[in-house]
């Protein structure tokens, strides 16, 4: 009989009967290959990869139930994955044990469109869910920049993205689950009513937990109806500060935004190279992509760039169609990429704080001024309009001094954010990369959190090591 007990105080059980047990559950369906297990470990910003020992791919909720009792039988740990996009370790496996892969779980079950609402299962990607909605008028708005992000994953950290300051996060468009406890029991956290006061508010216990509570296998969600007039353009600013501060009069004025992302000058410099956008280098810059009727969207595009020209700035030009609109975004989602091609060889790190849209302007000066005395590369993006914004570390991590700057400028930031009232994570979540500030940031709510914990995961088997 094998056991696996490895580094990193991996949970000790009998693999081989594991194996065998899941394999005659779900034959063809439960693979153990080095390849396969190092598929589903690792993360795209600096943290260790860490395998599992198997991976089991359910197809429906029942087989979900069955591969969650058979690992609890065995005191194995379970770890959901959905498609691996997530930057903060959720998917690792530092106590080994099983990868729950419900990529395979890709039923869309009903498209209600009288409702604005669809029910899907996790494995659903956000592209396969809006293609399929193309024909409806509808589309699921929270734009966390891969399409290939499982609806399930999105959830699970309660992810957000570039639509954010219009529709909000997974938090506000998620309208009930349901979920594969740790001994397997099945339940739904709520209905498809719009409003309920009808006892405990169990589907937003869920978003955001990080598999560590449950494992999500359906989700019923919010829809919008797609937008008649959409228009997008560039505006340039002398400083990040009058970048903010135009960001928050455009928030405050009730423009109709449906996206406005930032893009400091060493970005500008690498996206630029990386893709070609031709956009000039003497300055930050906002994406401003504003929605409603025709009419609507001319008037408050017109306002935005009055605000934008009381801050210093200058109005670029507007995209000409569908095509350069789509390329804008395009160019704005690539940023990570582009700094990963701009230094090859590097170790990288996404930063991720979020502070009160007032506080914006002085926490991104602030940033600025601690990279410039840090000495670290850190091109900055930000989804501003919900003061949500990136630094993207690239240094050399075997360089113990660099490391130690990047430790300590990390540090400094989140301190900063919290001192201006906001938080260590808007939308990565905490994973492994972030658990050291969930205390600062969480006080004594954080012994409430553990006490959920322990009653739903007595036995700690759900995705352990993350969050705590």
């Amino acid at each position: 009989m094998t056991t696996t007990s490895c580094n990193d105080a991996r949970q000790t059980f009998a693999l081989d009967a594991l194996i065998s047990d899941v394999a005659a559950a779900m034959p063809g369906r439960c693979l153990t290959g080095a390849a396969i297990c190092a598929q589903h470990a690792g993360t795209l910003t600096g943290l260790a990869p860490q395998p599992p020992d198997l991976v089991a791919f359910p197809e429906t909720a029942s087989d979900v139930q069955c591969v969650v009792k058979l690992a609890r039988v065995h005191g194995c740990p379970i770890i959901p994955f959905g498609a691996g996009t997530s930057l903060e370790g959720q998917a690792n496996a530092p106590r080994g044990g099983l990868s729950l892969d419900l990529s395979r779980m890709t039923r869309i079950l009903r498209v209600g469109a009288d409702d604005l609402d669809v029910t899907v299962e996790a494995g659903v990607t956000l592209d396969q869910l809006n293609a399929a909605l193309r024909d409806t008028g509808l589309f699921f708005p929270v734009d966390p920049g891969a399409g290939t992000a499982t609806l399930g994953g999105m959830a699970s950290t309660r992810a957000s993205g570039t639509t954010t300051v219009r529709y909000g996060t997974m938090r506000e468009n998620v309208l009930a689950m349901k979920v594969v406890l740790a001994d397997g029991t099945l339940i739904s956290t709520g209905t498809r009513a719009r409003k309920s006061a009808a006892g405990y508010d169990l589907t937003h216990l869920f978003v955001g937990a990080e598999g560590t509570l449950g494992v999500i296998v359906e989700l019923t969600l919010r829809l919008q109806p797609r937008p008649d007039g959409v228009l997008a353009g560039v505006a340039a600013f002398p400083t990040i500060g009058a970048a903010a501060h135009a960001t928050i009069a455009a928030v405050q004025s009730g423009i109709a935004l449906q996206r406005i992302e930032l893009i400091d000058t060493a970005m500008l410099r690498i996206v630029n190279a990386q893709s070609a956008a031709g956009l000039p280098e003497d300055g930050p810059v906002l994406f401003v992509e504003i929605a409603g009727t025709q009419k609507a969207a001319a008037e408050h595009l017109a306002q935005f760039i009055e605000i934008a020209k009381g801050e210093h700035g200058r109005w670029l030009g507007q995209a000409a169609g569908e095509d350069e609109r789509r390329a804008l975004w395009r160019a704005r989602h690539d940023a990570f990429w582009s700094v990963r091609s701009a230094f090859p060889g590097r170790d990288f790190l996404v930063t991720d704080v979020c502070v009160p849209v007032s506080r914006l302007a002085e926490c991104l000066e602030e940033t600025v001024a601690d990279l410039a005395a840090s000495r670290l590369d850190g091109p900055i993006v930000g989804h501003v309009g919900d003061g949500n914004f990136h630094t993207v570390l690239a240094f050399d991590g075997a360089d113990g001094e660099v490391r130690a700057r990047v430790d300590g400028y990390l540090d400094r930031l989140v301190a900063r954010a919290h001192r201006m009232e906001g938080t260590c994570t808007g939308e990565h979540g905490i994973g492994q990369g972030k658990a050291k500030y969930l205390a600062a940031e969480a006080g004594p709510a954080l012994a409430v959190m553990r006490q959920v914990k322990a009653a739903l995961d007595p036995s700690n088997l759900m995705n352990p090591g993350k969050m705590f």
